[in-house]
């Protein structure tokens, strides 16, 4: 081989090795470059790592500082609890589920009175023998062993009830468990003694008060007793004397005293009611009865006073209403009484006008009642209007009122009426008048079906003649109602004036100026009317004596309860009667019966024997008095009277044990004679116990002329004389 060919061949692979070197050269910075990317990697990793560490402890640092300053306020709260707990009055106590103490404060170790036994870790069962054994709990009659049981059961239960427990030295200790999710128990020892001792006080206090409330209701039943009893014998007397020849000044004189005896009663009445209401004592007792029939008596008691003050009483009762309800007719009664008797004493002339009004099936089977009292009199300042229903309160000042009273009558009105569920209200204009109203709703009672109002037959105009204009409209009203068509006319004259042949009957009022209602009638008969006359009269009585009755064909009481209205009406229509005669009938002569009534009074005081004995006198009767009860059963055996009026307070025995002995002897007879008692007892129930005693009926003191006089006729039998004369006359 040449040597250029060596030297080529050694250039080449020298040219070779530098091409392998720099390739490898290239591949070894690569390499390099790599491991330089993958050291810069790791070392950021690394300060990262060592960045998360450096956290990690910064955090650690703070959660274990965070820790430190916990445990640190836990601390402070669990002295500060502690303190709290310690310094409480009540005793506070831990137990564990096996109901052994973990802790408790002074005032739950001071119970038991020093013992150094009652500390941390002893067991309940050991604190409860260390009570009995130890005389801290005062077990009374039970045993220790069966206090200790009944203890130990309620702790032992689920949700132990409170208990009350009372220490040696008197203190009562009440005693509340609770127990924990993982039976652990918090007690609770609640010093109650203070509380204890009020409830004491008060229970004292209670019964004082209960005793002095029945002392109070005792006195007042007393003081009624004992003021009635003598009142019966003035109110009665001078009743009685009223009816005897006096002179003007004797007549003023028992006037005077009748009047102030009965308004001393009504004082009487209010102070009971309101002193029973104050109680919360009054109840109500409901029973069927009839409101318009209540209306009309109450007018008839109030119409001697109007009249003698120039009044007129109305009633116009709702024809669409019923009559018929349930209540208790006695309380409405009283009301009732208050708001007219109050209208009549404040109208010095003019009326008082009562107006019923009503919504029947108002929910259904009641009625919603309006019943309002107007007046023309004294009226009520504007001011005052609201004073009117408080208690003791007048109008007028006290110092210069005009008209007596205890000033309760409006006061009772309205706890009764809200007693009822009901309201009441007033209006007044001062010098025109005053209306006073309630509403209440009541049951319809049995006989309440609508009273089917058909006009009357062959009446078809009517003329109606009263001087009052409100008694006109209120009748002129009700004859509409039954298809009547009216003329009316204010004076007899002016009827003379406007009679006419179409005109089928005359309603005229008796007392009128110038020409009366009888007058009226005489006049028409003289100028040749045969038409129908009816006279509605408030003293029908007088009216029947007069000559010029027989040119009537009927007469009605004022005011005209609308059941005698129809009645009277309907007769006209079936038998238009003819004239009456000008001469009278002939009167019946009087049938002489075997014997008098018998009539067995029993009355120890004198003064009432007296005032009996005259309020029968005019009738034709045999009475006998007894002083007492023992007298009153020897004279029913010997005397066999037909009716007993029996006093209840007497001597020696009471009317009521009276009464029971003589329904004992009337067992075995089979008769029952009626007994009435005559009693100044007049307190709430006091006529159910006397009633109760077998007596028929109940009749309160001062006695009533009317009241006797009824219950003697209601005894009459066949076989006797009438006593009323007027029940003679007609026989």
């Amino acid at each position: 081989m040449s040597l250029a060919n060596k030297l080529s061949q050694e250039r080449r692979a020298r040219l070779a090795a530098e091409r392998l070197l720099e390739q490898k050269q290239a591949e070894l910075h690569a390499a390099n470059r790599k491991l330089g990317k993958h050291a810069r990697a790791l070392s950021d990793e690394i300060v990262e790592t060592r960045a998360k560490v450096e956290t990690v402890e910064s955090e650690n640092q703070r959660v274990k500082s965070d820790l430190h300053v916990a445990n640190e306020k836990v601390e402070i709260a669990e002295r500060r609890l502690w303190h709290s707990i310690e310094t409480i009055q009540d005793g506070f106590a831990f137990f564990d589920a096996d109901s052994r103490m973990i802790a408790a404060n002074p005032a739950y170790i001071s119970v038991f009175d020093g013992l150094e036994l009652i500390a941390p870790g002893i067991s309940y069962v050991e604190i409860l023998q260390l009570c009995t054994e130890e005389g801290i709990v005062n077990i009374g009659d039970q045993s220790p062993a069966a206090w200790r049981e009944n203890m130990l059961d309620r702790w032992q239960g689920l949700t132990p009830e409170p208990e009350v427990i009372r220490l040696w030295s008197g203190e009562y200790i009440k005693l509340i468990d609770q127990r924990g999710h993982g039976g652990d128990v918090v007690s609770l020892a609640l010093n109650i003694t203070e509380t204890v001792r009020y409830e004491e006080q008060l229970k004292e206090a209670r019964r004082r008060a209960e005793s002095a409330n029945r002392a109070k209701s005792s006195f007042l039943a007393n003081m009624s007793h004992e003021i009635r009893t003598p009142m019966n014998g003035v109110v009665g007397m001078a009743d009685l004397l009223k009816d005897t020849e006096l002179n003007e000044e004797q007549l003023l004189y028992a006037n005077t005293i009748k009047n102030s005896g009965e308004a001393l009663l009504v004082i009487i009445n209010d102070v009971l009611d309101y002193s029973k209401i104050e109680a919360e004592k009054l109840l109500l007792h409901p029973e069927p009865f009839d409101l318009e029939l209540c209306l009309h008596e109450l007018i008839m008691l109030m119409q001697p006073k109007a009249r003698d003050q120039g009044l007129e009483i109305f009633l116009d009762y709702d024809l669409f209403l019923p009559t018929q309800f349930v209540g208790d007719p006695g309380r409405l009664r009283q009301v009732l009484t208050n708001l007219i008797g109050n209208a009549v004493k404040f109208t010095l002339e003019g009326h008082v006008l009562i107006r019923v009004v009503g919504v029947k099936d108002s929910p259904p089977g009641c009625a919603q009642i309006h019943i309002t009292v107007e007046d023309t009199g004294i009226g009520i300042p504007g001011g005052k209007v609201d004073h009117v229903f408080g208690e003791f309160n007048q109008v007028d000042e006290a110092q210069n009122r005009q008209f007596e009273g205890t000033g309760l009558g409006l006061a009772i009105s309205q706890q009764l009426i809200r007693l009822m569920g009901g309201n009441i209200w007033v209006e007044s204009v001062e010098g025109q008048g005053s209306t006073f109203g309630f509403k209440i709703t009541l049951p319809l009672g049995d006989g309440a079906a609508q009273e089917v109002i058909a006009p009357p037959k062959g009446v078809r105009r009517a003329m109606v003649v009263d001087a009052q204009d409100a008694n006109r409209s209120i009748l002129a009203k009700q004859l509409s109602l039954m298809g009547v068509e009216t003329v009316e006319c204010h004076s007899g004259a002016e009827a003379l004036a406007q009679m006419a042949p179409e005109i089928d009957l005359v309603l005229t009022d008796h007392n009128m100026a110038e020409m009366d209602g009888l007058e009226l009638a005489e006049a028409l008969r003289g100028a040749g009317h045969s038409v129908p006359i009816v006279l509605l009269s408030g003293n029908t009585g007088y009216a029947e004596q007069d000559p010029a009755r027989r040119f009537l064909c009927a007469m009605l009481q004022k005011p005209v309860p609308r059941s005698d209205l129809f009645a009277m009406l309907a007769d006209l229509g079936d038998a238009m009667p003819e004239t009456p005669p000008l001469t009278p009938e002939p009167t019946r002569p009087v049938v002489s019966q075997a014997r008098a009534l018998r009539v067995l009074a029993a009355e120890d005081n004198k003064t009432n024997q007296l005032v009996f004995s005259k309020m029968v006198k005019t009738l034709d009767i045999d009475l006998k008095f007894a002083v007492n009860g023992i007298e009153a059963v020897e004279m029913y055996q010997s005397f066999d009277p037909d009716i007993v009026f029996m006093d209840i307070s007497m001597p020696k025995m009471d009317g009521k044990e009276a009464t029971r002995s003589i329904r004992t002897i009337e067992e075995g007879t089979g008769r029952h004679v009626p007994i009435v008692a005559m009693t100044a007892h007049a307190m709430e129930g006091d006529d159910k116990g006397i009633l109760a005693a077998g007596l028929d009926y109940y009749l309160t003191k001062p006695l009533r002329k009317a009241a006797i006089h009824e219950r003697i006729e209601n005894a009459c039998s066949d076989d006797v004389r009438p006593p009323l004369p007027s029940v003679a006359e007609a026989g």
